[in-house]
């Protein structure tokens, strides 16, 4: 087969044993497209050495020293997720191959992956831009990524009683949530732990914000639908002193009284979708909407 040439970033679940044969698969397709590979090295050092596999890699890279034209993610939508904290700013396309159940991210499955890549090669998919939140503290910065595709959750610690978290918008007081947390979606983690807690779906390419209390103490708080131009400003009260902020499901410590700032970042997650992708038609499975045969 001859194609013109191109570079796959490939990022994996180190934790997904069993599946050794199904990504020995994927390899060879790689390797058979002429396609240059380019290994997250904790992934390859996990293909090699665990799993015995033959990895033909033009390039093994840490942190975000690597570029292509395409990412791929070997893993569930945890791993897709991590793989988009180290593409950032890149504008490369992530590709999410899942060995498990398919989510809404990974969404790929391993005996499609051939006709996938095929459909790559010849221009047949599309591209969605996914917006991120970015979160920025006044006290200590962030160690890692400050961004989240999914989510930011403001979380009390350990056993400690509720958090205090009061909400301004664009400058403007709204609420203050006595509650055991926050959640900060983009409409790609409304169906995640948002979901989870009460907030509505959102269909991705909606240019929103939800809002949504873990446990709030009091029942007439509701999830609250913002524009992703806002900017929303949160200081946190806790009598534990301390109180956890989760970029994605990463937990970071902060101090009380660290006063928070989330807005829309400046860039997006670019996400592969084969032209044959249907939100709805996954939505509707993942709920289980229309199980129910009456």
């Amino acid at each position: 087969m001859e194609h013109q040439k191109q570079r796959f970033a490939l990022f994996g679940n180190i934790y997904q044993t069993k599946k050794s044969a199904s990504i020995q698969q994927v390899l060879t397709t790689l390797d058979e497209f002429g396609a240059e590979l380019y290994v997250d090295s904790e992934y390859y050092q996990y293909l090699k050495d665990d799993q015995h596999l033959q990895v033909n890699a033009a390039k093994v890279f840490t942190g975000d020293d690597f570029n292509a034209d395409f990412v791929l993610s070997m893993g569930g939508d945890g791993t897709f997720l991590k793989a988009a904290s180290r593409v950032r700013d890149k504008n490369i396309p992530i590709l999410g191959v899942n060995a498990g159940r398919l989510g809404f991210l990974a969404d790929v499955s391993l005996d499609d992956f051939e006709h996938c890549l095929t459909c790559l090669y010849r221009d047949d998919f599309s591209v969605e831009s996914r917006a991120l939140i970015l979160v920025e503290t006044d006290g200590e910065p962030f160690e890692g990524f400050n961004c989240a595709l999914n989510d930011i959750a403001i979380l009390k610690r350990d056993t400690a009683a509720m958090i205090s978290i009061r909400a301004s918008i664009n400058g403007q007081y709204l609420n203050t949530y006595q509650a055991d947390g926050l959640v900060i979606s983009t409409p790609t983690g409304s169906t995640a732990y948002s979901l989870s807690n009460g907030g509505p779906i959102i269909v991705p390419g909606t240019k929103v914000f939800s809002m949504t209390a873990v446990a709030p103490h009091s029942l007439n708080v509701r999830p609250i639908v913002l524009p992703d131009s806002a900017v929303i400003e949160l200081d946190v009260v806790s009598r534990s002193h301390n109180f956890l902020v989760a970029i994605d499901g990463r937990s970071e410590k902060c101090k009380e009284g660290t006063k928070l700032t989330l807005r829309r970042a400046p860039y997006d997650i670019k996400v592969v979708k084969r032209a044959e992708h249907r939100y709805f038609d996954s939505l509707r499975e993942k709920m289980m909407w229309g199980a129910d045969s009456r």
